[in-house]
């Protein structure tokens, strides 16, 4: 991957932000550049504020107080997914089988069913399983694997392995971005084994996802859009854009 120095950092931090940690070697071997210029871009981003520089490797900032406070790292654009968390949970009925992925969005659809019973919900997400977790008439079930401390989340292939075996109604789903090529698009690559695992599970796939995910390309890729069957999203979004998605088979419904 050749890309100038600021690109390649941009797209460091954006990993450190989306994983909370990276490690020189694997940075390296990542962006195809020797280990001294990963650590030279390590100190650049260091002394920008962004990380600190650790034994081998990097964290992000915020993350023991953010940790402490089961926070999530990403908080842009709450207004839109407000509304698209209480819209989601309209399709959540009592009794369904649900999984709920990580991510701010999905939270929002987790704080919108305190009306709901007898739902079976599985989540790799620790702070949506502690949101949920006081309803004696829900089932919560959570994945194993790797702690991600920017979305409170439990990722990797130990996560995706859970899903073996099991079947869901609803999935509702969580993206870094939605490409120009229409591919669903995520800053880390930990998290592509887990997501591919959930969609195969569920018989119903709900992508939620606010306007602003659309034209944003992160760095890995899960596939094309037409994996899921809806797009739960903000009026925000184009013409062109939904009618593109209309013509994929995604329905798209506006959330407001």
């Amino acid at each position: 991957m050749d890309m100038l120095a600021d690109q390649r950092r941009q797209r460091i931090l954006e990993l450190i932000q989306e994983e909370g940690s990276a490690r020189v070697t694997a940075l390296s071997r990542l962006f195809k550049v020797s280990e001294p210029t990963i650590r030279q871009d390590l100190q650049k981003l260091a002394a920008d504020d962004h990380i600190i520089k650790s034994h081998g490797g990097a964290v992000l900032k915020t993350i023991p107080q953010q940790v402490r406070s089961l926070s999530l790292q990403h908080l842009e654009n709450m207004d839109r997914k407000l509304l698209i968390g209480r819209k989601a949970a309209e399709f959540i009925k009592d009794g369904d089988s649900i999984i709920l992925d990580s991510g701010s969005t999905t939270t929002e659809v987790a704080k919108n069913l305190s009306g709901r019973r007898d739902l079976r919900i599985i989540t790799n997400a620790l702070n949506i399983a502690l949101l949920l977790g006081t309803n004696p008439t829900f089932e919560i079930m959570m994945t194993g694997g790797e702690f991600k401390a920017p979305t409170l989340s439990l990722t990797g292939e130990k996560a995706a392995a859970f899903f073996d075996q099991i079947h869901v109604d609803k999935l509702f789903l969580a993206t870094g971005g939605i490409s120009e090529d229409n591919e669903l698009t995520y800053p880390g690559l930990s998290d592509i084994p887990v997501k591919r695992a959930m969609i195969e599970t569920a018989t119903e796939v709900y992508l939620v996802a606010d306007s602003t995910k659309f034209g944003r390309h992160s760095f890995a890729s899960l596939g094309s859009i037409k994996l899921v069957n809806f797009l739960i999203t903000d009026r925000g979004i184009s013409a062109e854009a939904r009618a593109t998605l209309q013509n994929l088979g995604v329905a798209v419904i506006l959330a407001d």
